[in-house]
């Protein structure tokens, strides 16, 4: 395109798409790496066959990561939204399209915010998300871009979940390495491997951002069903590392109902934390009661 260089990241670059078959060694895959059994997965479910997890595709956008700007050293996933409109079934076949969609600066990060539209074979956009990947204006000095300590500091304290409301959540789990592995390999890289999480900034394995977003996706499934995958939107924010082998479950609380045509639609407070109650994902999600 005329006043662009190739390799620039531009608001409506478009970057194409990829083509992935949910069959059942993916669906089961899934349920190792993230430890969210439901037997609609393999088994019956209100449609008459098996649903995939809603967030079986989460590192659809991450396929290829052209679109990150050259300076990953300490690169962090920052907010993730995400809209469900139909459910992926086993041996669907789905197509995958991303673009540009804006970039922006805040302090000491800029950030690129990629639109990734998932379709079936019919052709029909069953989800739609939105990824904020975060990346250091100037390389960080010697030592680490993010260490085990910053979550400790008050600016990382996050408040929520206080106030009245049914309260959801899903069972605190280990995130083991051999989940990282199966969540986020085959290849080493900091979300599976020290070493490279070292080269990149960070002490340990750092827990891909779309592990604890998929914890959440799992509590709303459990409580809403069809509701969240058809009718589900999330919009959360990372706020702090969650590193292998630490312990972590999803948490909510319904905060409001009100009408959406015949249906109505449940406003969820939703968050992520770690055993001793560190938050690593703070954000509101929602589905239609049918």
């Amino acid at each position: 395109m005329s006043g662009y260089q190739t390799s620039e990241v531009y608001v409506g670059r478009d970057y194409g798409g990829f083509d992935f078959v949910i069959d059942r060694t993916a669906v089961e895959n899934y349920i190792a790496a993230t430890g969210d059994d439901n037997p609609w997965y393999l088994g019956e479910s209100p449609l008459g066959g098996p649903i995939a997890p809603a967030l079986i595709l989460h590192s659809a956008v991450f396929r290829t990561q052209a679109w990150y700007l050259p300076n990953i050293f300490g690169n962090l996933h920052a907010r993730q939204e995400w809209q469900g409109f139909a459910p992926i079934r086993l041996d669907d076949q789905i197509h995958s399209r991303s673009v540009i969609v804006d970039r922006y600066l805040k302090r000491d990060r800029e950030y690129v915010v990629n639109e990734c539209l998932l379709l079936n074979g019919a052709g029909q956009i069953v989800q739609r998300s939105r990824t904020h990947q975060s990346f250091l204006v100037q390389q960080a000095p010697a030592g680490y871009a993010v260490d085990r300590g910053r979550e400790k500091a008050a600016t990382r304290s996050f408040r929520i979940g206080e106030g009245p409301g049914e309260r959801i959540e899903t069972p605190m789990r280990r995130i083991t390495q051999a989940m990282c592995m199966a969540f986020s390999g085959p290849s080493l890289n900091y979300h599976t491997d020290r070493e490279a999480a070292i080269k990149l900034g960070f002490p340990e394995i750092v827990v891909q951002g779309m592990w604890s977003v998929c914890l959440i996706a799992e509590m709303m499934t459990r409580r809403f069903g069809l509701g969240f995958i058809i009718g589900g939107r999330m919009d959360l924010r990372l706020v702090n590392v969650l590193w292998a082998e630490e312990i972590s479950g999803a948490r909510g609380r319904i905060v409001e109902r009100h009408p959406e045509g015949a249906r109505t639609r449940a406003e969820v407070e939703v968050w992520t934390e770690k055993a001793d109650g560190t938050k690593t994902i703070v954000g509101t999600a929602s589905a239609v009661e049918l």
